[in-house]
């Protein structure tokens, strides 16, 4: 596979420098198909062309890397993300926007060989079980080995800094992917119920009104097959409701 890339940086010898980086990883290839200085550039370089992956930087003149990522989420179908920063502090920012990973300059090219390839496992495992004409599935890469779990089994993605924990009513596996492109890709079967975590549609058996002494009123979820219940953001509280009616 070749990942078509767009580098987003404002400094010229920092996006010099990713390039020639990129031309040197073969596992997979990337095939940088365009830059930008700031975020109006790599919008509209994204709308023109297209991409599978954006290598951004954070601090940028205008809207910040940050600011750009949350607004690609908002897309049909968004380019995955990898934040590439100085800056190691806005790492857990950075996962909570669903990044696919979080690297700081300078940047090696093991590491980013690393990024390229969690990108390509992500894609893979998301295309897989449809391509195969199999029950919907996810791959899971643990411990060196494969395993292939049913969304169907699966009763919540939560999304925990670097890595998705996809809970069953027996197991817990974790899983290198990004909760947005889950989302989109699923959302037959799961729905949105704060920003770090999607619930099957079929196991909400409840949505409950309670009051936390710190953080105050709030809403759970209550889910078939596990006795843990979720928070319910007031975002998301109605599209919940909803799954629990249907």
């Amino acid at each position: 596979m070749t990942l078509k890339v767009l580098i987003v940086d404002d400094e010229a010898l920092a996006r010099s420098r990713m390039r020639t980086l990129l031309s040197e990883c073969t596992d997979p290839r990337a095939d940088v198909v365009g830059e930008g200085s700031n975020a109006v550039q790599a919008m509209e370089q994204i709308q023109r062309t297209g991409c599978d992956l954006v290598m951004l930087d954070i601090h940028m003149p205008g809207v910040d890397g940050m600011a750009l990522a949350a607004t690609l989420r908002g897309m049909p179908a968004p380019p995955a993300v990898v934040f590439v920063t100085a800056y190691a502090e806005h790492a857990v920012h950075a996962f909570e926007l669903e990044a696919v990973d979080y690297l700081t300059k300078p940047v090696r090219r093991e590491r980013l060989q690393q990024a390229l390839q969690k990108v390509v496992r992500l894609r893979s495992a998301s295309e897989t079980s449809q391509d195969n004409g199999l029950p919907e599935s996810l791959i899971i890469q643990e411990r060196g080995r494969s395993e292939r779990v049913a969304l169907a089994d699966v009763i919540y993605l939560k999304a925990e800094l670097k890595y998705i924990t996809v809970r069953t009513a027996d197991k817990e596996h974790i899983f290198d992917g990004a909760l947005s492109d889950l989302e989109q890709r699923y959302s037959h079967l799961f729905v949105r119920v704060h920003r770090n975590a999607l619930v099957s549609r079929r196991a909400v058996r409840a949505v409950e009104k309670h009051n936390d002494p710190v953080e105050g009123e709030g809403w759970t979820v209550r889910l078939d097959g596990v006795d843990e219940r979720l928070a319910v953001s007031r975002r998301q509280l109605a599209a919940v409701r909803e799954a629990l009616m249907s």
